[in-house]
């Protein structure tokens, strides 16, 4: 059997048959998942809701919506839970579909394009000037009447954070602005620059953010999305009853709650992110680019396919390549932060490699 190459990170099986082992013995740096969970509280409420799932699920989620409600100081008919950021992708899609033309910032999250081909929308690409410590981008060519822009903050995969006022003349002058905050959680608090704010002001603007990445549970598959009352009826239409299922929705509540939880990840992230970037600065060969998110962004001298085979085949780590990014290839790979343990047996297997 000839597995095809992942575009996207967490691939274990992919990785496991290239090597023949298990996949629980492999070290995944390729998924930028919060290594400290989940959350204890979100074990224990799945195991209490087991007796439960012989019942369908509220198909309006209406508990998960008035917490996520009261988180953001929103009314719960604001909030849209969808099964993963990648099920609400595609709606956003349908929607940037209907404007005349679609821009969006390079290098993108590979699903951006996924969900726009799916409904034949016209997709533009614009320069994003990552490298810069302010990054910006080409604004001057948009022809914004009548567009639409989808767009990722933190920017994946730089980590690169925009300011809130970048957003203000594509909020003014665009018909649709999707702004995709699957890691705006990683973000310190004290530089956070969420839309959810603005979320009022303007009704042009989606906002979609991810439970799966913070809390550590890919697997259930839980993301929500903030927008006007009206888009979100218009999307109930379109999609499948039940789409999430009661477990997750049981979690998504835990995990909310789970203040300590929250506290806990950001301290340990602030600390422990900082040690990584400082250990890939000193290997000869990589140059690593600050990031405001829970993954760095690395350029390498090594091609990063090699890379990325030298380490799982030694060592059984998988790193993320960038060959789903056409604009940076073999130069570049990706990295979560994990505990300082991991962090040091992969910065111990990078030195070992490159110094060859």
């Amino acid at each position: 059997m000839n597995m095809q190459r992942p575009i996207h990170g967490g691939n274990l099986f992919w990785a496991a048959y290239q090597i023949g082992c298990p996949a629980s013995s492999i070290l995944d740096f390729s998924a930028s998942i919060n290594p400290l969970g989940p959350p204890q509280s979100v074990l224990n409420a799945i195991q209490d809701a087991l007796q439960d799932i012989n019942h369908y699920p509220d198909p309006n989620y209406t508990q998960l919506r008035k917490i996520l409600a009261q988180y953001h100081h929103l009314p719960p008919e604001w909030i849209l839970i969808g099964n993963g950021v990648a099920e609400l992708l595609t709606w956003a899609g349908r929607e940037l579909a209907q404007e005349e033309r679609t821009y969006v910032f390079k290098p993108f999250f590979n699903d951006y394009l996924r969900a726009l081909k799916t409904f034949q929308a016209n997709i533009e690409p614009v320069d994003f000037l990552w490298q810069q410590d302010n990054p910006i981008a080409t604004l001057t060519s948009f022809k914004r009447k009548k567009s639409g822009v989808i767009v990722n903050n933190p920017h994946n995969p730089t980590g690169k954070l925009l300011k809130k006022e970048f957003f203000i003349p594509l909020l003014e002058e665009s018909s649709l602005v999707v702004v995709d905050e699957a890691f705006m959680d990683f973000v310190d608090p004290l530089q956070e620059q969420s839309l959810i704010s603005w979320i009022s002001k303007y009704s042009n603007l989606i906002i979609l953010r991810s439970l799966t990445k913070f809390y550590s549970i890919p697997g259930l598959r839980l993301g929500y999305v903030i927008s006007h009352p009206d888009r979100i009826k218009k999307w109930q239409t379109w999609r499948d009853p039940w789409c999430v299922n009661y477990l997750a929705m049981v979690a998504g509540i835990a995990a909310i709650n789970d203040k300590e939880f929250t506290y806990n990840t950001k301290r340990w992230l602030s600390f422990t992110s900082e040690k990584l970037f400082q250990g890939l600065s000193k290997i000869k060969g990589l140059k690593p680019i600050s990031s405001s998110a829970n993954f760095f962004l690395v350029e390498t001298s090594m091609k990063s396919s090699t890379l990325q085979q030298k380490l799982l085949q030694k060592y059984h780590i998988l790193i993320r390549d960038c060959l789903s990014f056409p604009e940076l290839g073999d130069k570049y790979f990706r990295v979560a932060v994990r505990k300082h343990q991991d962090n040091k047996k992969l910065l111990d297997a990078l030195s070992e490699i490159l110094s060859i």
